[in-house]
This record gives structure tokens, C-alpha cells and sequence, in this order.
């Protein structure tokens, strides 16, 4: 198992205020994980809070549930990683199939959505992480992004 160099975490309603948290979060990240490239920073940072503002703009919320949006940031050794968590969320449909690398070609829908603002941040967010998956977690839709990391 890899050690955790560190981490941080957030769970908030899914509102604008959680991006918010959520950029004073990761700046806290970055003080601990100074060793972090700037540019990893920087493109990991990006593709936080664009996948976080996707579950804020676009979450929907399980029957009767408030939406929550939980964030499990960590940096190990050559790996940044990000859990985001839509809890209470209704199941996504169709779930996307963003597993592989950036250069990957994308499914046939995908490709069509990049000419729609949603499209295109799940686009950039592919690009700027090494790794992006989805899944449903009982009553949760989690996104898994990572990075890899020369410095870290």
C-alpha cells in the first residue's frame, strides 16, 4: 500500500458554496504537498473542481434525499487522487465510460457531447487526470480521478 503524504476531505450540501470550500480545501492541499509540480497543481486542481461543479450543476438528487457532495483528496507517492462523491444522488444514466487514457478515443455519444458544455468538461477533465471511472456506490455515484505525478 502506498503511503499518504496527504490529504484532505470535504462534504457539503452540492451548492455553489461547496466549490467554494472546495478551492480553500485544495489550497491547503497544496501547502502540505508543496513538493507537488506547480503543473500537476494546476491540471489536477482544474479537474477537481470542474468534477465537482458538474455534480453541484447537474447531480440529481435521490427521491426524498438531499445531495451531498463529498470530496476525498490525497497525494501519494507519484499518485494524486480524488474521490468525489455525489451522495443521495439518482443513479446516472447512462453511467460514462471514461476509464483509460486521455488519448483514448471516446465512445461515439461521448464525442457528440463535446459540442455541449457538459461534453466538454467531462472532456477536460479526461484530459487533465490520468485516470477518470464512475460508479455506483449504494445510494452514491463516485468519480475516481487520479494523476500521476513525477514529484510527488
Amino acid at each position: 500500500m502506498t503511503d499518504i503524504l496527504a490529504r484532505r476531505t470535504l462534504e457539503r450540501p452540492a451548492g455553489e458554496q461547496a466549490i467554494e470550500d472546495l478551492h480553500g480545501v485544495l489550497d491547503q492541499l497544496w501547502i502540505d504537498a508543496a513538493f507537488v509540480p506547480a503543473m500537476d497543481q494546476m491540471a489536477f486542481t482544474t479537474a477537481v473542481i470542474e468534477a465537482a461543479s458538474n455534480v453541484v450543476q447537474h447531480g440529481v438528487p435521490a427521491a426524498g434525499a438531499d445531495l451531498l457532495l463529498g470530496v476525498e483528496l490525497t497525494v501519494a507517492a507519484g499518485r494524486l487522487r480524488a474521490v468525489i462523491s455525489e451522495i443521495g444522488a439518482a443513479p446516472l444514466d447512462p453511467v460514462p465510460n471514461l476509464d483509460g487514457p486521455a488519448d483514448a478515443p471516446l465512445d461515439d455519444d461521448a464525442l457528440l457531447e463535446d459540442y455541449d458544455e457538459s461534453g466538454r468538461g467531462l472532456s477536460m477533465i479526461r484530459a487533465l487526470v490520468t485516470t477518470v471511472t464512475v460508479e455506483r456506490q449504494g445510494d452514491t455515484n463516485v468519480w475516481v480521478l487520479s494523476r500521476d505525478s513525477a514529484g510527488s
